[in-house]
């Protein structure tokens, strides 16, 4: 049996920032907790790396886009300064707009990367 460590999001995107061959979508889910006996709604970012196609088309999104992302999840480190740094990595495998800014309906658009 193959061992996977993956992810799923739903939620709007805060920040494009598309380079050469990839592309990072910030990307915040929001959870509700909560505090002192009132529900209150906790914005969780989430910064989501993008290749190939699925690089272009996340470049084309717009803050405030609705999307639904799914990918593997990875682990690296590094070290800095004698220190090791641990980090962890989304990477997309799957991307749909659910709804872009300022369209009157929404829409479902799904590709995955081939």
């Amino acid at each position: 049996m193959q061992n996977i460590a993956e992810f799923r999001i739903i939620g709007r995107v805060g920040k494009v920032d598309a380079k050469d061959k990839v592309t990072f979508l910030d990307v915040a889910a929001n959870y509700n907790r909560k505090v002192d006996g009132e529900w209150t709604s906790d914005a969780h970012w989430n910064r989501i790396t993008c290749f190939g196609k699925l690089a272009e088309r996340a470049s084309t999104l717009e803050t405030g886009d609705l999307v639904h992302l799914q990918g593997r999840v990875r682990n690296s480190s590094y070290e800095k300064d004698g220190e090791r740094i641990y980090t962890v990595d989304l990477i997309a495998e799957r991307l749909g707009t659910i709804v872009k800014t300022g369209a009157p309906d929404s829409e479902t658009d799904e590709e995955g990367e081939d």
